[in-house]
C-alpha cells in the first residue's frame, strides 16, 4: 500500500509540473527574408580620400551606400549604411615607365541599426569624373599616362635653353647649342620625377559588385534607428531653442564679438 500511494504521488507530481510549464512558441513558418542577389551593383561614396602616394596594402578605406537597394518591395539597404575596403595592392607610378595602380576590396556592410554582413566583394566602376582608368578585367585602378606632359617640359626646358644660347654666343649655333643642353636638362628633369599617382578624393562615387547572397529578415530592417544628419539637426535645434534663436536664422553676432 505506501509503495502504491508513493507511485500516485509521483506521477500526480509530473501531471502537474507539466501543466504548469509554459508552452513554447514554435518560430513563426510565414517569416519574409529579403535577398540582395550576388551581383548586384552598389553606388558607394568614399568618406575618406585614397591615393597611391601614402596608401600602403592592409590600410582601410570607409564607404557610405549613396542610393537604396530594395528587395521585395522593402528597402534592405538604405542609403548612408556604412561599408568597409581594405587596399590589398599599391603600386606607385615609376620614373621612367610605368602607371601608378591600386587595387581594392570591400569586406563589410553595416545598416543603420548595426546589423552587419560580411563578404569579399570587388569593385566594379569608378566616379567617371576622375581622371584614373579602371580596368574592369583585373579591377584595379590606375593612375593618369603623362606623356604629354612630359614631352611639354623637355620642350619648355629646351626652348628656356636656346633663348639663353642665342643671347650669350649671338649666333644660330649658340642657340642650338642652348637648346640641345636645355632638352637635355628637361629630360633628366623628367627622369628624376614620378608621374602621376592614382587618386580617388573624398565624395568620389564607386560602385560595389556583390560576390554573395546577402539574407534579412523584417526583425534585421528595423530602422528606428535616427539617422546622423537627424541627430546633428535635432541638437542644433534645441540650443537654438535654449537660446531664444528662432530656427532657421543665423545666431547674430554682438558688438564685442565683431572685434
Amino acid at each position: 500500500m505506501i509503495v502504491h500511494r508513493i507511485a500516485l504521488l509521483a506521477i500526480s507530481a509530473v501531471t502537474l509540473a507539466g501543466q504548469d510549464a509554459p508552452e513554447k512558441t514554435p518560430p513563426p513558418s510565414n517569416a519574409q527574408t529579403y535577398l540582395v542577389q550576388p551581383g548586384t551593383r552598389i553606388p558607394l561614396s568614399l568618406i575618406n580620400s585614397v591615393s597611391t602616394k601614402n596608401a600602403a596594402e592592409g590600410d582601410r578605406v570607409y564607404l557610405e551606400s549613396a542610393f537604396p537597394i530594395t528587395s521585395n518591395g522593402r528597402i534592405v539597404i538604405p542609403p548612408g549604411s556604412y561599408v568597409t575596403g581594405t587596399i590589398t595592392s599599391v603600386k606607385r607610378p615609376g620614373r621612367v615607365k610605368g602607371r601608378a595602380e591600386l587595387y581594392l576590396r570591400f569586406d563589410s556592410l553595416m545598416l543603420p541599426n548595426g546589423v552587419t554582413r560580411e563578404f569579399k566583394s570587388r569593385l566594379g566602376s569608378v566616379d567617371g569624373r576622375a581622371g584614373e582608368e579602371f580596368d574592369r578585367q583585373e579591377g584595379k585602378i590606375k593612375g593618369e599616362g603623362n606623356k604629354a606632359g612630359d614631352a611639354q617640359k623637355v620642350g619648355e626646358v629646351a626652348a628656356a635653353g636656346a633663348s639663353i644660347g642665342a643671347i650669350a654666343a649671338r649666333t644660330a649655333a649658340g642657340a642650338g647649342l642652348g637648346a640641345a643642353a636645355g632638352a637635355a636638362a628637361g629630360l633628366a628633369g623628367v627622369l628624376m620625377s614620378r608621374g602621376p599617382e592614382a587618386v580617388l578624393p573624398r565624395g568620389t562615387t564607386v560602385e560595389m559588385v556583390l560576390d554573395r547572397t546577402l539574407e534579412y529578415t523584417d526583425s534585421d530592417l528595423e530602422f528606428n534607428t535616427p539617422s546622423r544628419r537627424q541627430v546633428v539637426d535635432s541638437s542644433t535645434n534645441t540650443q537654438k531653442k535654449e537660446r531664444g534663436v528662432p530656427l532657421g536664422r543665423r545666431v547674430p553676432i554682438s558688438p564685442k564679438e565683431q572685434y
